[in-house]
């Protein structure tokens, strides 16, 4: 179509920066963070499983781990792989009050792996790690909430809160996102984005610096009681689509980054 075309030209130098890849560091990639209260073992245990799913699923990522029926057996064990851990608190800095005490207070719980350990128990799930550099995405992405639609952009002051929750999704995973700025949107709408072509959206990315389009929309279903989120993306010559239905505005970006991962990662269709 050619408004889309004029669309695709227009979008040329789209992003403000290109962002380096990186490839991330053993220490980086071999550790996972979860919120627990207090610093109680109790508590602890329950972190330790969570920090197992979660840096089976950063190393690999392949999302589909957490789903399987040996990871029931290795959760018991979960403290059995922990090199060691630490603790921050969320609340530094404020006094304790009324009848609170230190097993209350909400703590960042970091735990740290040997990479041994966490290969050895992918492999033993089928799996293995996601070696190399984590690609940086360039998200082409537009929301709507009733008569509230917009293009998420740099620049979209309606957007801040979703810039903020992709980063937060993007960061555990250790991957990177960025977005167009709104003056080299030409003007086109959320109907020519949404119908560009990945193809296309791929190559804009590359110039700008960086390594894939991720394309999609999230839209707010009064029936569903929650977002609708419908994201795309092309890897080795197959172009893959994911949804998730009735999910809440975090959600809609974990399963964007998530499915994103797994893909890149070789481990197929989200």
């Amino acid at each position: 179509m050619p408004g889309i075309s004029r669309f695709v030209l227009g979008l040329v130098g789209l992003l403000c920066l290109g962002v380096p890849v990186r490839a991330a560091t053993p220490s980086e990639l071999y550790q996972a963070q979860t919120i627990v209260t207090g610093t109680g073992d109790e508590n602890r245990q329950i972190g330790f499983k969570d920090c197992l799913d979660k840096v089976l699923v950063k190393v690999s990522g392949d999302q589909r781990l957490t789903q399987k029926t040996q990871m029931l057996a290795l959760r018991e064990k979960a403290a059995d792989f922990v090199q060691s851990f630490r603790y921050h608190d969320r609340l530094e800095g404020i006094p304790i009050h009324d009848e609170q005490g230190t097993h209350d207070r909400p703590h960042d719980l970091t735990c740290l792996y040997k990479p041994a350990v966490v290969d050895k128990l992918l492999a033993q799930l089928g799996s293995r790690p996601w070696s190399g550099e984590r690609p940086p995405i360039a998200v082409f992405m537009t929301a709507e909430q009733g008569a509230r639609h917009f293009v998420l952009t740099q620049d979209e002051q309606r957007g801040d809160a979703m810039r903020e929750s992709f980063a937060n999704a993007a960061g555990p995973m250790l991957m990177r996102v960025t977005f167009p700025k709104a003056g080299q949107l030409g003007g086109r709408d959320e109907k020519a984005i949404s119908e560009a072509d990945m193809a296309r959206l791929d190559r804009l990315a590359k110039k700008a610096g960086t390594a894939r389009a991720l394309a999609g929309s999230i839209v707010w279903s009064d029936e569903e009681l929650g977002w609708i989120a419908d994201w795309r993306l092309a890897d080795r010559g197959k172009i893959y689509r994911w949804q998730a239905r009735g999910v809440s505005f975090d959600e809609a970006f974990r399963v964007a980054i998530r499915g994103a991962a797994q893909i890149l990662s070789g481990h197929g269709q989200p």
